[in-house]
């Protein structure tokens, strides 16, 4: 039944890649979400809709959780869930920038066991299913085994490697940025870098099928104190996030100062 998850999986998320190109290239409509929640278009609205009725259709009796979606406490009594963000990195997408992905999961009690990150633009398709490693486009892709903070290539802002932080001081790594986070964990994922960090709230379709890619690809993934992920709870949202070869993960946790003491 996961293989047959991981091909519906990516059929939607090429789907999804041809309506997000017809709006790209036509100029998308975006607005503001209420409360800060960052921009929207209608682009992200069709492709919810879209993925909502072909991947629920086809599996009935799971539940749904999107960003683009309302939520409902049904999910919660599923034994698995569709964990989907149509367009990650929206703003970038408004922009008529090509660093935007689609990020779809299937969670089976808690934890993710097919994913797909789709990046239609430069068409790259990443994709995990559990217990059978991770691929690009499919070639099979593993984490670096970087041991160094030092000098390590991380996906994270300038803010996040502020003293106040980590023990000792800033760690001298070389910041990096792309505007899709599913995106960021896919190239720690591919081990085009050392890790990936955030060490705000972080919402689980962001973050669930990049994290399932890491853990396949042989490394490892935690909130910001170093604790597992679960999804599909209440709130649907992490502590933050540490991602990056296995090594390197429990490197960057040894130097993190514990958020209750930061």
């Amino acid at each position: 039944m996961a293989n047959d998850d991981l091909a519906l999986l990516t059929g939607a998320a090429h789907d999804a890649g041809q309506i997000a190109l017809r709006h790209l290239n036509a100029g998308p409509k975006v607005w503001d979400k209420p409360d800060g929640q960052g921009p929207v278009t209608d682009a992200d609205l069709e492709i919810d809709r879209m993925l909502q009725g072909a991947l629920c259709t086809a599996r009935p009796d799971y539940g749904w959780l999107s960003e683009e979606s309302r939520d409902t406490p049904d999910r919660l009594g599923r034994a698995r869930v569709f964990i989907v963000d149509p367009i990650d990195g929206t703003r970038a997408f408004a922009q008529g920038q090509q660093g935007f992905a689609h990020a779809l999961a299937v969670v089976e009690h808690g934890q993710p066991i097919a994913a797909v990150i789709h990046l239609p633009v430069p068409d790259l398709t990443y994709h995990a299913l559990r217990g059978h490693g991770a691929f690009l486009n499919g070639s099979p892709i593993r984490t670096t085994d970087r041991h160094a903070v030092t000098g390590a290539r991380v996906l994270a802002t300038r803010s996040q490697l502020a003293a106040e932080h980590w023990q000792g001081g800033a760690p001298l790594m070389t910041p990096h940025f792309r505007p899709s986070l599913a995106w960021r964990m896919a190239l720690v994922a591919e081990g085009q870098f050392d890790a990936m960090l955030s060490l705000r709230p972080t919402w689980h379709w962001d973050i669930v099928a990049g994290a399932l890619l890491i853990a396949e690809a042989g490394g490892k993934v935690s909130d910001g104190a170093g604790q597992d992920l679960l999804f599909n709870t209440k709130a649907p949202v992490s502590d933050g996030i540490i991602a990056a070869g296995a090594v390197m993960h429990d490197a960057l946790l040894d130097l993190r100062i514990p958020p209750q003491s930061a």
